[in-house]
C-alpha cells in the first residue's frame, strides 16, 4: 500500500469555514484504485480538501489498509486486477459501519448500483469522476443528491476518457482495444491522434 502526504489533511486550516468535512474529527480516506494516475491525482485533490489520504491498488491492499484501520470514508474502483471492489465495501462496513464508502466503476449499470447500495456504499459513480464530485456525494445528506459539478466533463470528454482508459487497459494495442470498444480500428487511430476534447 502507498501513502500520500498528509501535511494538508492535519492542517485544519485547509478546510474553509461551513465546509461540511468540518463537522467529521476523523477524515480519513482510502482510495482503493489500479489505475495510478488518476488515483494519485484524486489523492492529492482530496488532500487539498482537508482529507487524510491513503492509497491502495488492488482488494488485496484494500482489505489489509481496511484490517489496519477502517477509515471513516473510501473511495473504491469497481474493477481492481484481483477482483472487485465490492469486496472492500463490504470489509469495511463490518468493521465501521458508519463509514461512508463510494464505489467508482467505469462499467456502469443498474444491477450493479443496487449491489453496491446494498453492500454499504453510500453512492455510486461513473467513471471518470472529479475530486469536486467525489467530495460532494461524501459530504451529501442520506436520500439528498449531490450538487452537479460547476464544470462537468463534456460528453465527448467522457467518451475520449472511456476509450483511453480502455486502451491502457490493453496495454496500448490497438487492434484489442478496438474488438473490445467494438469500434473500427482505423476508427480509434483517429480518436488516439486527436488532442483530448474540452
Amino acid at each position: 500500500m502507498t501513502q500520500t502526504g498528509t501535511q494538508a489533511a492535519a492542517n485544519p486550516a485547509v478546510i474553509a469555514e461551513g465546509d461540511p468535512l468540518a463537522a467529521y474529527a476523523d477524515r480519513s480516506l482510502l482510495i482503493v484504485d489500479d489505475d495510478k494516475p488518476f488515483s494519485t491525482r484524486l489523492a492529492r485533490a482530496m488532500e487539498a480538501r482537508g482529507y487524510q489520504v491513503h492509497v491502495a491498488e488492488s482488494v488485496a491492499e484494500g482489505v489489509a489498509a481496511v484490517e489496519a484501520g477502517a477509515p471513516a470514508f473510501a473511495v473504491i474502483d469497481m474493477r481492481l486486477g484481483d477482483g472487485n471492489g465490492l469486496d472492500v465495501i463490504a470489509r469495511l462496513k463490518e468493521r465501521r459501519p458508519e463509514a461512508r464508502g463510494v464505489i467508482l466503476t467505469g462499467y456502469g449499470n443498474i444491477a450493479t448500483a443496487v449491489t453496491a447500495v446494498k453492500l454499504g456504499a453510500f453512492d455510486y459513480l461513473a467513471k471518470p469522476a472529479d475530486a469536486d464530485e467525489i467530495h460532494g456525494t461524501l459530504m451529501a445528506q442520506p436520500g439528498e443528491r449531490a450538487d452537479p459539478p460547476e464544470n462537468p466533463m463534456s460528453a465527448d470528454r467522457v467518451r475520449w476518457e472511456h476509450i483511453q482508459r480502455v486502451y491502457e487497459l490493453c496495454n496500448r494495442n490497438v487492434s484489442e482495444t478496438a474488438r473490445r470498444l467494438n469500434m473500427h480500428r482505423r476508427t480509434l487511430q483517429r480518436i488516439l491522434a486527436k488532442r483530448a476534447p474540452r
